[in-house]
């Protein structure tokens, strides 16, 4: 094969997870400004599976092959002209942008901005279960909702990507912790330092009283979340209801408006910054990450599968040998 080619996740028409397939691409070359990294991991997030079903097709468009993955991590192979402060074999963890997607390659060529160092000790293939959800849950409880000590936390969707980073930090950070999870899954949220865990199957959120902060993760039945907040609670919502998310959307923005607490909505643009200060966040050992599972490239479809069938604990992580 040529040297200028690579391997990626690819995908012809919109569907399931079996229209993923490993193919060949133009390998990148880094351009000025940019630098090119050697991919080593990548891993599976929610907005891979609606990319790749058609759910942001107005976005995505019909032109194909189209590809798959946000986050990665990896060692740095080449730098384009003008680049400082980045020598070549860095490990570096990074995320390419919801309109630039394909980090499941065996290269991807970026700019400073959009990466950072994976901090030391850290295996470079697990440390991919961090880099999104983890600076997401960061912004969400200690800048969105100035979380403090003391204070009930309630994390929806406990066991997933954001929900497990959410319940490490709302240990760190002094909060009561309550998660929320599927009963399987109550000993793992249990293990990353909740004080309470419920099944959010047979627990009814009334039983559980008020709280000051909720992070919900999950996306469904938020009028009914929203009502379990304190008189000055706040309420930060890292996911919408995909059966419908237009009316989900509608409901956060109404929210600013009318009843008891704000939702606050944002969707994870991690750069530098983020990516530095969540290294931080590990060196002091307020967040490790959390893999249920890792698969190698050739079963990404497989890792897909995986992820809408439910119950993840943590993350879906594809090796890239």
């Amino acid at each position: 094969m040529s040297d200028r080619t690579m391997k990626a996740v690819l995908f012809d028409r919109y569907g399931g997870p079996d229209v993923l397939y490993v193919g060949r691409v133009p390998r990148p070359e880094p351009g000025p400004g940019e630098v090119l990294v050697r991919v080593r991991a990548f891993s599976v997030n929610g907005s891979d599976t609606t990319v790749r079903s058609g759910g942001f097709r107005l976005v995505t468009g019909r032109k194909f092959p189209q590809r798959v993955g946000l986050d990665f991590t990896g060692e740095v192979a080449a730098l384009g002209t003008g680049v400082t402060g980045v020598a070549v074999g860095e490990q570096v963890w990074g995320f390419l942008g919801r309109s630039t997607s394909g980090s499941a390659a065996e290269y991807v060529a970026v700019r400073p901005g959009q990466f950072g160092r994976v901090p030391d000790g850290l295996d470079i293939v697990e440390a991919v279960a961090l880099p999104v959800v983890a600076t997401t849950a960061v912004t969400a409880l200690r800048d969105k909702a100035a979380l403090r000590p003391g204070e009930r936390l309630l994390v929806r969707g406990a066991a997933g990507g954001v929900g497990n980073a959410a319940v490490q930090l709302g240990q760190a950070y002094g909060a009561e912790v309550t998660a929320m999870a599927r009963a399987a899954n109550l000993d793992f949220v249990r293990a990353l330092g909740a004080q309470h865990t419920i099944d959010h199957r047979t627990v009814q959120p009334a039983e559980l009283g008020l709280f000051d902060v909720v992070l919900d993760a999950a996306g469904s039945d938020l009028p009914t979340v929203r009502r379990m907040l304190k008189p000055g609670g706040r309420m930060v919502a890292v996911a919408v209801d995909m059966k419908r998310p237009v009316a989900s959307l509608g409901y956060i923005a109404a929210s600013s408006v009318h009843g008891r607490g704000r939702v606050r909505f944002f969707s994870g643009n991690p750069g530098r910054a983020q990516f530095d200060d969540l290294a931080r966040q590990v060196t002091e050992g307020k967040l490790r990450p959390a893999v249920d599972r890792i698969f190698p490239l050739e079963e990404t479809a497989a890792a897909h599968r995986a992820l809408e069938a439910g119950g993840v604990r943590g993350k879906y992580v594809v090796r890239i040998d």
